[in-house]
């Protein structure tokens, strides 16, 4: 299948369609609120909220013995605030510290909806497979009522953080300024996390349980390597989720067998691996380059500063020196041939016969900068080409 058929499946076919449309919503909500959980240190949160969900979406199926998505999703909603809530109330109540209250949280809901799982294979008319959707993902059994619905909550969700946009963004910086300005701090990291919770909610039945938590943090992960603007970060976030779930859809199209939820957990972990490498502000790739060049320059001037030095012991910035020589300076440092002819090409120093080399009145200047910006005081040094130094009797 080539590109112009895909996009065209994607345009015409109804059920990649359908299926595009909800992972784009999920990507694009869970980026957006996965940046605050990012930037708050709760990335583990996504994970926790999403296995305490699964025992909410099957008590719904044994009170109700409805299938219905919004049903689901109502119990996995109700599930998840009050595994945030128990987080909350533990971390606040106790000694103990935030990351293993999120262990507790996840391990407890999650094994309590794995026992009642099994206890639904025991009741009549039970279909186990409708509810491991939540816990695996499916996203191919989406139809228009899941996506009109998932888009419902999205909508309400991304309308209350623009909404409260100044208010999250104060609590997810500084909680405790926050409070000193009179903003109810405790009330809105609720509000924020709940809203979290909604966005985990959306997505279970396209990427499952165990899934979500990599769609909740890798966008904002990917998103905050190229920028230092909250607003940019939170933006591109969104549409890095929304990209994944796209193309996650369309990839596992084109091929038997593949999941959509583990292809856009895929696609997703592929941009922030990229972003981590390339991005031009924190890219490893960049950092590197910078980190030679740096080196480089360093090696350039500490050259130029020894060949200062020496050319200090002499009448004359005519006395040349030997690659040797400036080595002994600095036996650590290596490659100097090629920091001279480097110096060479700026017209810093030149060379001398017998492999010698000297230093120009430019680079004299630039050595004495060079020495100036540091601190250091410069030595007169030796006096211009032709002159000889006078030394009084």
């Amino acid at each position: 299948m080539n590109l112009t058929e895909l996009l065209d499946d994607l345009l015409f076919d109804y059920t990649l369609r359908t299926v595009a449309l909800g992972t784009a919503i999920v990507g694009i909500v869970s980026g957006v609120l996965g940046s605050y959980a990012l930037l708050r240190k709760q990335s583990l949160l996504g994970d926790a909220i999403s296995h305490a969900a699964l025992p909410g979406v099957v008590l719904a199926f044994m009170i109700t013995r409805s299938y219905g998505s919004i049903v689901l999703m109502a119990g996995a909603l109700v599930s998840g605030v009050l595994a945030t809530l128990l987080i909350l109330a533990v971390v606040r109540s106790t000694r103990i510290k935030e990351d293993s209250a999120l262990g507790i949280a996840l391990s407890v809901f999650f094994g309590l909806g794995l026992m009642l799982l099994t206890v639904t294979q025991r009741m009549p008319g039970a279909r186990q497979a409708s509810l491991e959707r939540f816990l695996f993902g499916q996203a191919a059994t989406l139809v228009v009522a899941d996506v009109i619905a998932m888009g419902v909550l999205a909508v309400v969700a991304v309308g209350l953080v623009m909404l409260l946009w100044k208010e999250f963004k104060l609590v997810s910086f500084d909680t405790e300024f926050a409070s000193s300005l009179g903003f109810p701090a405790r009330a809105l990291e609720v509000a924020l996390t709940t809203l979290l919770v909604v966005a985990i909610v959306v997505g279970l039945q396209a990427v499952g349980v165990i899934l979500m938590s990599a769609l909740v943090v890798a966008p904002g992960a990917a998103a905050r390597q190229w920028t230092d603007r909250f607003g940019v970060m939170v933006f591109l976030a969104g549409a890095f989720g929304g990209f994944s779930g796209v193309a996650g859809a369309a990839l596992s199209s084109t091929g038997s067998g593949l999941s959509t939820g583990p292809v856009i957990v895929l696609v997703v972990s592929l941009i922030t691996v990229v972003s981590m490498l390339l991005a031009p502000n924190r890219g490893l790739v960049w950092n590197w380059v910078r980190q030679l060049r740096q080196r480089r320059q360093f090696r350039i001037e500490t050259v130029l500063v020894d060949l200062l030095a020496l050319s200090q012991q002499h009448e004359s910035i005519d006395y040349g020196h030997t690659v040797e020589a400036i080595h002994a300076m600095n036996r650590g440092r290596r490659g100097e041939a090629r920091t001279l002819r480097s110096l060479q090409e700026k017209g810093l120093v030149t060379s001398r016969p017998g492999g010698r080399w000297s230093m120009t009145e430019a680079g004299i200047v630039e050595a004495r900068r060079i020495l100036e910006a540091t601190g250091e005081i410069p030595d007169p040094g030796p006096l211009p080409i032709g002159q000889v130094r006078v030394t009084p009797s």
